[in-house]
């Protein structure tokens, strides 16, 4: 998976994001943090499963639905069943390996 650095791509709140097959950091150095990096490749499986238009579908309509719930954007935001997966098991660097397919339904 290519990686891109770019300040100018990413808001102020975000170290990295995934638009498939691109890894966008806003920094160079963040590219060996390998928890922000398994973070990241948790969303690029995620993308891969679900299809890239799709997964942006599915995720933008989960942050609607939890901005109307939660009424706060940054608690919607981490109340996504892609970031609760990738946010629980950012820490967990075998994570991938031991992921099943799909798992972020479990999320939801």
């Amino acid at each position: 998976m290519p990686i891109i650095v770019s300040k100018f791509l990413l808001g102020r709140r975000f170290s990295g994001m995934v638009i498939w097959p691109f890894i966008i950091l806003k920094r160079s150095e963040l590219r060996h943090n390998k928890v922000l990096m398994n973070h990241e490749k948790i969303h690029y499986q995620q993308q891969l499963e679900v299809f890239v238009i799709p997964f942006y579908v599915l995720y933008s309509l989960e942050y609607a639905i939890r901005l109307w719930q939660y009424k706060d954007r940054h608690l919607a935001y981490k109340n996504i069943s892609f970031e609760r997966e990738a946010y629980q098991n950012e820490q967990n660097l075998n994570y991938l390996k031991e992921r099943s397919c799909w798992n972020f339904l479990k999320y939801f």
